[in-house]
């Protein structure tokens, strides 16, 4: 946000009833903004650097698990890796067991940018949680997993 612009975290009457959901898309709004910025300078857009970190764990992954993975629209997942293989970061190819399927794995190249990419988390981390103690912290953390797993199991319908 610009200096000069006024920010408003005043409630919007329509959202009156859920000031909590408000205030999510708010600070979700603002996280993907600043990770946005800190992924720009490594060259990524925002979500790529979610299949390298599974990539570089796990190995190789067909690209429709990566779909399901990130439960992303497959011609979202597409563009990203047609960008990072453009980009050197990954290799696609047939998938041995399955000509049909394609394998996605991390290049050697872009072990370069793993000690980069978890900087940029770690940055991303202390900006998201700062001026709060250990306790805050792990706190929090504990809340934002019962909230995942409430919109998790009303997402699968359990």
């Amino acid at each position: 946000m610009h200096p000069t612009e006024k920010r408003s975290n005043a409630l919007p009457s329509a959202a009156r009833g859920g000031p909590v959901s408000h205030a999510v898309s708010r600070v979700a709004r603002l996280h993907r903004n600043a990770a946005g910025r800190l992924l720009r300078g490594l060259g990524l857009h925002p979500g790529q650097e979610l299949v390298m970190m599974h990539l570089w764990e796990s190995g190789p992954a067909r690209q429709s698990d990566l779909i399901r993975l990130l439960d992303l629209d497959p011609s979202t997942v597409t563009k990203m890796l047609q960008r990072l293989e453009q980009a050197g970061h990954v290799r696609r190819r047939s998938d041995p067991a399955d000509r049909r399927a394609v394998l996605v794995e991390a290049t050697e190249e872009s072990g370069v940018l793993l000690e980069r990419v978890e900087a940029a988390w770690a940055e991303l981390e202390e900006l998201t949680l700062a001026g709060l103690d250990a306790a805050e912290r792990a706190r929090f953390l504990r809340l934002l997993a019962r909230v995942e797993s409430n919109l998790c199991a009303e997402s699968t319908g359990r």
